[in-house]
């Protein structure tokens, strides 16, 4: 039994009920993570902030993707994963081998979207912690030290998400069900 109530826009506190609203215009329905994070509204909202400034990076919308892909696959987040993946597919028309790669945690085909994906790996696993070889490799493939940083505002929006699906037990809705994913143990 969860103690998370999944609340839809009509039981939703009153100040979460438009970001509940603004998820159903986008996606045709409310994502489980947003009927979840309604509970706590400044969640939600920090949420919803995170990703409109995520938007604003320098990132193409597949590396976009392949940072909150890389993050939620390496921490573990079935909920994300699924959802991530599916968009990377249909909205940013991401290739089958890069998705299926940032799902199985291997090596991306393309060179460049692949130190993306190893930055990002790196800075979940180490915590932010990511010096030396890692960070040279990162910028010896074309990215910036501004990147690097906007990695780790993809990698905050993907913990607060990853982080709430943990605790609430957020399954994945019926509409991500072609992208339902396993955590790897």
């Amino acid at each position: 039994m969860s103690h998370f109530p999944q609340h839809t826009p009509e039981s939703a506190p009153e100040a979460a009920r438009d970001k509940l609203q603004a998820g159903k215009k986008r996606f045709g329905f409310v994502p489980n993570l947003y009927a979840h994070l309604a509970e706590a509204p400044p969640a939600l909202d920090a949420y919803f902030d995170l990703s409109n400034q995520f938007d604003k990076t320098s990132f193409s919308l597949i590396e976009r993707q392949v940072v909150m892909l890389a993050a939620s696959a390496e921490n573990g987040c079935e909920f994300c994963v699924a959802a991530h993946s599916m968009m990377a597919r249909k909205m940013a028309k991401a290739p089958d081998a890069v998705v299926d790669a940032l799902r199985a945690r291997g090596t991306l085909p393309d060179p460049k979207l692949q130190a993306l994906a190893a930055f990002t790996r790196t800075m979940v696993q180490e915590r932010g912690w990511v010096v030396g070889a890692p960070l040279e490799a990162f910028l010896a493939a074309g990215y910036t030290p501004r990147q690097a940083l906007e990695v780790v505002l993809g990698v905050t929006m993907k913990t607060l998400s990853n982080y709430a699906n943990h605790l609430t037990g957020t399954t994945t809705n019926p509409e991500f069900a072609s992208e339902a994913w396993t955590r790897l143990k």
